[in-house]
C-alpha cells in the first residue's frame, strides 16, 4: 500500500464507521437532508480524514493533532447519534451498535495518542 494511513487499523475502522452512518442517515426523513442527515456524514467522514491527513505529516506532534481532531468529530458525531434516537429517526439497537462502534474507535485513536512521541 503507498499510502501511510491505508496501512492504520483506525483509519479503516473509521472508514467503515463513516459508511455506517452514511447508510443509517439515508433512512432519515428528507426534511433532514441538510440538518441532521448532513451534519452526522461530515462529523463521521471527517473521522476518517483527519487520520489520513495527520498521518503524512512530518512529526508526531502534528499527526497528534489531527487524532485529536478526529476524536472531536467522533464526539460530534454520537452527538448527533443520540439527537437522532431522541427524534426516533434511529431505534435504541442501531444506536447501542454504534456507540459500541464508537468506543472502540475512541480508544484505538487514544491508545495511538499515547504511543507517539511529544
Amino acid at each position: 500500500m503507498y499510502y501511510r494511513f491505508e496501512n492504520l487499523e483506525i483509519w479503516k475502522l473509521a472508514k467503515k464507521f463513516s459508511a455506517d452512518i452514511y447508510k443509517i442517515t439515508g433512512k432519515f426523513p428528507k426534511s433532514e437532508l441538510f440538518g441532521l442527515t448532513s451534519q452526522l456524514r461530515r462529523a463521521a467522514v471527517s473521522i476518517a480524514l483527519n487520520i489520513a491527513e495527520g498521518s503524512d505529516k512530518k512529526s508526531d506532534p502534528e499527526f497528534k493533532r489531527f487524532l485529536r481532531i478526529s476524536l472531536g468529530s467522533l464526539n460530534e458525531t454520537v452527538t448527533g447519534l443520540y439527537i437522532s434516537l431522541d427524534l426516533n429517526f434511529i431505534v435504541k439497537s442501531e444506536f447501542d451498535g454504534f456507540y459500541k462502534d464508537s468506543c472502540l474507535l475512541a480508544s484505538k485513536i487514544k491508545s495511538l495518542i499515547s504511543s507517539l512521541r511529544l
